[in-house]
């Protein structure tokens, strides 16, 4: 695990004096499409470690509430332009051994720039992160499942902000079950990094993941209330649910962000340290089982 931690902090390093660290990975990921359960056409891609030929273990990834883009994209809207973040996560992944699929949710709908800021009230419902992203989610679980070099048993979700909040609705038994899979059949368990923990309420009554959960939240968050995330978690380990959450002193919201503005916060800087050592461990667990 030392190595792994120490792995990783060398490649959020390198990100942020010298930019992605795609030498260390290989080629750019791959770029696929497959079928959202509402039968919306997304992108994606697909990270994973070059010359790789075992069955891998993966992870899909979805983006918050500003796209998967860079916001420097300039109307270029493909790998070379996602995020700092989904570039580090996914190549991260990779370095692991993983597949990591990143899924472009927005962009096929019409909305590649994605929302600003505090917009929640006024984003259309054709990107519901309780409704609509779920079966993004569940759309790339099938495809992942058609390829001869994933673990079709080995795959999780992860999601940050908006995208967290779209993978906590979509971890639910309720969820699962209402798209026709059936218990066991579903992700192997959830990262959800700062989410926005309302979801519309449609759990407020009931919330069973069907697999583990772990949240990361920072307690300054700016955007998300990080205390109503561990109301809600309690409330759910209270009815046998699976989740866990933790909250990291003075870290803001997408404090994982490797550019030097969040990086440059020291409670940000040591967050992503221990949120990746976290989701480091997480998936080994939930995949060892």
């Amino acid at each position: 695990m030392r190595v792994m931690i120490a792995a990783a902090s060398a490649a959020l390093g390198a990100m942020l004096h010298s930019g992605p660290v795609t030498a260390q990975i290989g080629a750019a990921p791959e770029t696929l499409q497959f079928q959202s359960l509402d039968g919306t056409i997304l992108v994606g891609y697909l990270f994973r470690l070059q010359g790789q030929r075992d069955r891998s273990p993966a992870v899909v990834l979805m983006h918050g509430r500003a796209g998967a883009y860079s916001s420097l994209a300039r109307g270029r809207y493909d790998a070379a332009t996602l995020t700092q973040r989904h570039k580090f996560w996914g190549q991260y992944w990779a370095s692991q051994g993983y597949a990591a699929l990143m899924v472009d949710g927005f962009g096929p709908r019409g909305y590649p720039t994605g929302f600003p800021r505090f917009s929640y009230q006024d984003r259309p419902d054709a990107v519901n992160e309780v409704t609509v992203r779920p079966l993004d989610a569940y759309g790339a679980l099938r495809y992942l499942r058609t390829r001869a070099d994933i673990d079709g048993q080995k795959i999780a979700l992860m999601g940050w902000s908006n995208g967290g909040s779209a993978t906590i609705a979509a971890m639910s038994d309720v969820v699962l079950a209402a798209n026709g899979f059936r218990p066991g059949e579903g992700f192997r368990g959830g990262l959800s990094f700062y989410p926005a923990c309302g979801l519309h309420n449609r759990f407020d009554r009931r919330y069973i993941p069907h697999a583990p959960i772990q949240v990361f939240a920072g307690e300054a968050d700016e955007e998300v209330s990080a205390t109503r995330c561990e109301r809600f978690a309690r409330a759910s380990q209270m009815q046998g649910g699976a989740i866990n959450i933790a909250i990291y002193p003075g870290a803001t919201h997408s404090f994982d962000d490797p550019g030097a503005r969040r990086q440059s916060n020291p409670a940000n800087f040591s967050a992503t340290q221990a949120s990746i050592s976290g989701a480091t461990e997480f998936l080994r667990a939930v995949f060892a089982n």
